[in-house]
Parts: C-alpha cells; sequence; structure tokens
C-alpha cells in the first residue's frame, strides 16, 4: 500500500478556496468532437508561465527524440447498471467501482435504502441478478452476481458508460469514452487526456524516436468526489489499482538515465510512475493499490511533462497540475481558458505543461 505523499511538506495547512475558479457552465464540454486530435491544446510553460494557443495535433512538436509518453491503457467498463428490487419492482441504479472477487462487486447504489443487506436485484429482465451482501466503507454495497456466460458480455449488453456527473447528454458511441489503446478492462472513468491520441498521431509520434510506455491505472468514481476538507492536508484519497510492467519500467527508467524527458498523458499516468518510483526516482515493476495525493510542495521523482485536460475547481486533479507548475500559473491559465472559450473536463480541450 503506498503512502499519502507527505515528505518534505513543512505546512500545516493547504486550503480548497485556493484552488477555486469561476467556470461558465457553458464551457463545460457535453459532447467529444467529431475528430478526437482537433482539440485545442493549450501550452503552459512551467518555468516562465508563457501560454501558447495550440491544435492538438501540434504536440508533436513538444515532443523530441529519446522522450518517453507515458499511456495509461485502462479501459472503461459499462459499468452503469439500471435495475429493480426483485421483492418491489422499485427502480435501482447500481454503479460497479471495483471487482473484489470474480463475481463480487463493491457498488455504488442509488438510492441506498432501497439496498439493505439481502436485498436481491434484477437486471434485464433477471439475465442479470444481484444479492447486496455487505454495506461497507461510505456506505458502498458489496454485491454477488449471478448469471449465464460471460460476465463482461452481459454487462456489455445491460450496461451504460458511467458518464461524469457533469456530463448531462447521452453517448452515441459508447467508443468515443474511450482512448484507441485501451487495454484491460477495470476503470468507472476514462483516463481522459488520452481520447484526444488518434492511432494516426501515436504512429507519428513513434517515428519521431519518441517511445511510448503503457501502464494501467484503473480510474475509480473517487476521481470525480469532491474534496470536503477545507483544509487539504486532512483529505484522504481514494485508493484505486495499478500496474507497471518490467517493459514500461525499463523504458522509462533508460529514458530518465540517457536524458530525455518522461510526457505522461493524463494525471493517472502521473500518479501511477510516481507510486512505482522508489526514491532514486527509479521506477519499479509491480502492482497494487495506490491512494498517493500530488500538490504543491511535491517533488516530482519521474514526470517532466505532462499533458492533461482542463480540471474542476477545489478538484485533487487542480492540485496535482498546481504541484508541477505553480498555483498561480495554473489558475492564470485557466483564467485566460475561460477567456478564450476553451471546452472544460472529461470531452473538453487539452493542456500540455512543459
Amino acid at each position: 500500500m503506498w503512502e499519502h505523499f507527505s515528505e518534505g511538506i513543512r505546512m500545516k495547512e493547504l486550503w480548497k478556496k485556493d484552488f477555486y475558479f469561476d467556470l461558465p457552465p457553458e464551457l463545460i464540454a457535453q459532447d467529444p468532437l467529431k475528430e478526437r486530435s482537433s482539440s485545442r491544446l493549450l501550452v503552459l510553460d512551467k518555468k516562465t508561465g508563457v501560454i501558447e494557443h495550440r491544435v492538438f495535433t501540434d504536440i508533436i512538436e513538444y515532443l523530441h527524440e529519446g522522450d518517453c509518453l507515458v499511456l495509461n491503457n485502462t479501459k472503461v467498463i459499462p459499468a452503469r447498471l439500471m435495475g429493480v428490487k426483485a421483492e418491489t419492482g422499485a427502480s435501482i441504479e447500481v454503479l460497479l467501482l471495483k471487482r473484489r472477487e470474480k463475481d463480487l462487486w463493491e457498488t455504488l447504489v442509488k438510492p441506498g435504502k432501497k439496498a439493505r443487506k439481502g436485498a436481491v436485484i434484477s437486471f434485464g429482465d433477471g439475465l442479470l441478478t444481484g444479492t447486496v451482501l455487505d454495506v461497507v466503507d461510505e456506505g458502498n454495497r458489496l454485491i454477488q452476481f449471478q448469471y449465464e456466460g460471460i460476465f463482461e458480455e452481459v454487462l456489455d449488453q445491460l450496461g451504460e458508460m458511467p458518464l461524469p456527473p457533469y456530463i448531462t447528454h447521452k453517448l452515441s458511441d459508447k467508443n468515443r469514452y474511450q482512448t484507441v489503446y485501451a487495454k484491460y478492462e477495470g476503470s468507472a472513468a476514462a483516463p481522459t487526456a488520452g481520447l484526444h491520441f488518434t492511432e494516426d498521431l501515436l504512429k507519428k509520434v513513434q517515428e519521431k524516436g519518441v517511445k511510448i510506455a503503457y501502464v494501467t491505472l484503473h480510474v475509480g468514481l473517487g476521481t470525480f468526489r469532491p474534496v470536503k476538507e477545507e483544509n487539504l492536508l486532512n483529505h484522504h484519497m481514494h485508493s484505486e489499482f495499478y500496474q507497471v510492467t518490467q517493459e514500461a519500467a525499463d523504458m522509462i527508467n533508460d529514458t530518465k538515465q540517457a536524458g530525455g524527458s518522461v510526457i505522461c498523458v493524463g494525471t493517472t499516468s502521473c500518479r501511477t510512475v510516481e507510486s512505482a518510483a522508489k526514491e532514486d526516482g527509479k521506477v519499479r515493476a509491480g502492482s497494487g493499490d495506490t491512494e498517493i495525493f500530488i500538490y504543491p510542495g511535491y517533488s516530482f521523482k519521474v514526470l517532466d511533462n505532462l499533458i492533461t485536460n482542463f480540471h474542476l475547481p477545489e478538484s485533487t486533479l487542480i492540485m496535482l497540475v498546481s504541484a508541477l507548475a505553480g498555483r498561480e500559473k495554473v489558475l492564470d491559465a485557466y483564467k485566460e481558458a475561460v477567456q478564450e472559450q476553451y471546452r472544460f473536463f472529461s470531452f473538453g480541450d487539452a493542456m500540455l505543461i512543459k
């Protein structure tokens, strides 16, 4: 189990309100663009604070031979299930959070009061049924599922993509909430910075002599959970499963050794490599759960640059970005992004911190 980041921090308090910014709701992107890589790209120089306005396909100009791009190859599962309570026919929504065993899942159930221990929930006219075995942390339910055939196929048939709460439009194509390189199923949310890449763009990146390392972090819904603590140092991060292969670890370590830059695509890739790195800055292969919380004062062991989207005010994600580029530079860049009508959040535009 990885610890909360705390080393090197002398501060006693860090306030949530310091990461607030005004965002007009119409700038929240409700739908993905037709072309993945046609998003806009705001480039922020973390040393000078200088901002450039580009398009995402220009990202190639900021990647150099010998660099390493780190991508999170997790795959979002259609984790949102609409069911009925077998006993009463009352509607129940179940969100799969974490697989505990083969058919035993930790879930979020709405409304919770209808899902007491022993309750049976039916989905798709009985194609899938679930029994509530227990109530665990934060009111989550442990549900044992019963079905015929292969769970993933049943889920594909019945489940919906668990889009973030700020997206109110229905997604017409499920694949647009997956990266083109998504491989290992297990996420309740997409690593959205990766949505801008096409296969063609990744091919061009490799042709330039840039290495691509794939890591896995299954994104939990905690990523959307608001920070409740006013003093951020009291905030407890949600736990997420990650895996770094020997091949990926070697690729990242060799890049650093040779003087190249490690560019993480998304906060999830960043948190994965920082969790897997030892104090000497070397990434170790392995897997486990991470609760790493990166906020200003953190010193990055591996990451040099970051490709990311625009995040929610007062979220742990804007805190991570501020740890890299400095809070004031980030908030100035966000202010300019609002003025320039950039699209925000999961289906929004991108930002490169170089």
